[in-house]
């Protein structure tokens, strides 16, 4: 029997995230190639006539999928009945802005989304925050959106995990598919903390943990943690443009996941509203690794925390705690 759509809404849809987003929501990357889908468009006013040109493109490729498309430069005809909302709109910085002037004009923004979200979305709406800063602006649509669950709001780091596994991939010359649980905890910031300790690669000789494979501690602790962390400065030098493609595939993974579950042991990084777990305070929205299944993610708990890791989990905490109280002053 054929599925009911899902309404899959896409803010900052005529954006180069958007762009490469949509097609692969219509072509069932996201949900399943057997889930139709109805995708929401979302973008500024000034972006009208380019959000209609997408519109047009996604008409003409002819996605067996896709049972319709609703392009506004309203928040309420966007938002209304979405069951999956991806926000990739936000007000990127500029140069010469101040972090506050930044986390400003996103309170504004994710303020106004929020409202439209808790009036008009389906129940049990699920929430992916992809614009930075991603997990302080989730923190914010959580905030005016009470009635939407707080497990239901999370945020983009599954970019950062995926930079990880390619990144161990290329190490030890093995297919990305056979490295399994890298975590990224914290903020999707500089401060992240890309984490292999538990990670394992899948060989003929049958699972071997990651640290041994690699055997360079020096390049685990230093270089390849800075690679992650810049990696999204590096294709910004190297294309002059932001990453698009492999935030939206990564977006896709994370909702695909989210939904559909993850393999029988293996887990996957999301940034989640804290419960304290791995003495994280409460009420951050932080990467954490993760297990999901019937559409409800879990923190993976009980993982040996070293000393080294301590410092990093407490750093990047630290700079989420300073950016909650800098976007809670921008409400005042």
């Amino acid at each position: 029997m054929a599925k009911d759509p899902v309404r899959v809404l896409v803010t900052g849809a005529a954006g180069q995230i958007g762009y490469a987003l949509v097609p692969m929501i219509a072509r069932g990357i996201m949900l399943g190639p057997d889930q139709p889908v109805i995708l929401h468009m979302l973008d500024i006013a000034p972006a009208a006539e380019a959000l209609n040109g997408v519109k047009m493109e996604l008409v003409d490729a002819a996605f067996p999928l896709l049972k319709g498309v609703v392009a506004t430069t309203d928040p309420v005809e966007a938002c209304t009945g979405v069951n999956v909302a991806v926000m990739v709109g936000g007000f990127p910085r500029k140069e010469g802005m101040e972090r506050k002037d930044v986390m400003s004009k996103n309170v504004s923004i994710y303020k106004s989304q929020a409202s439209a979200l808790e009036k008009h979305a389906a129940a049990n709406c699920k929430v992916l925050v992809v614009a930075n800063p991603a997990n302080t602006n989730a923190l914010i649509l959580k905030e005016f959106a009470p009635s939407i669950p707080e497990k239901n709001i999370t945020c983009l780091t599954r970019l950062d995990h995926n930079r990880a596994l390619g990144q161990i991939s290329e190490k030890v010359n093995v297919q990305v598919s056979d490295v399994k649980n890298v975590i990224i905890w914290g903020n999707h910031s500089s401060t992240q903390y890309p984490d292999v300790t538990h990670a394992t690669v899948t060989t003929s000789a049958g699972e071997k943990p990651v640290p041994a494979l690699v055997n360079d501690d020096e390049w685990l602790k230093s270089g390849f943690i800075s690679t992650v962390q810049q990696r999204g400065a590096a294709i910004i030098k190297a294309r002059k443009f932001s990453s698009a493609l492999s935030a939206a595939s990564s977006a896709c993974d994370h909702i695909r996941d989210w939904v559909c579950g993850t393999p029988e042991g293996t887990w996957v990084s999301m940034g989640v509203y804290s419960d304290g777990s791995y003495n994280v305070p409460a009420g951050l929205i932080y990467s954490f690794p993760v297990t999901c299944r019937n559409g409800e993610w879990s923190i993976v708990q009980g993982l040996s925390i070293d000393e080294f890791s301590r410092k990093k989990l407490d750093l990047t905490a630290e700079e989420l705690t300073e950016e909650k109280a800098l976007a809670y002053s921008c409400l005042s």
